[in-house]
Order: C-alpha cells, then structure tokens, then sequence
C-alpha cells in the first residue's frame, strides 16, 4: 500500500512540474478561439440542417 501511495505522490508532483511549463494562452487568445469554435459550430450546424431538409423533402417526392 505504501509502494502504491508513493508512486501517486510521485505522479502528482510530476504533473505539477509539467504543469508549470505549459504555455497558457492568453484572454484575448483564448476568447479567439472560443469565437472561431462558436462560428464553425453554427456553421456546420446550419449546412447539415439544409442538406437534411432538401434529402427528406427528396425522399418524400421519390416515396409519393
């Protein structure tokens, strides 16, 4: 049990090592990009809604 404590207490301060050499972004960069995701989100979401409106009236027209 001990062997298994020291091992989590070692994986720990070795995330915290690593967590301090990470390069956070900034505000302004992170609300960038949070806007980009947004947009291509709404995007994306708005194409498959069409493509899915104009297969299911085509399907209906086929099935008549």
């Amino acid at each position: 049990m001990a062997k298994i404590l020291e091992r989590v207490s070692t994986f720990l301060t070795d995330v915290r090592e690593e967590l301090k050499q990470v390069s956070w972004p900034s505000r302004e960069e992170l609300l960038g990009s949070l806007l980009v995701v947004f947009v291509g989100v709404a995007l994306l979401a708005s194409f498959i809604s069409v493509c899915d409106f104009i297969l299911s009236k085509a399907a209906q027209l086929l099935l008549r």
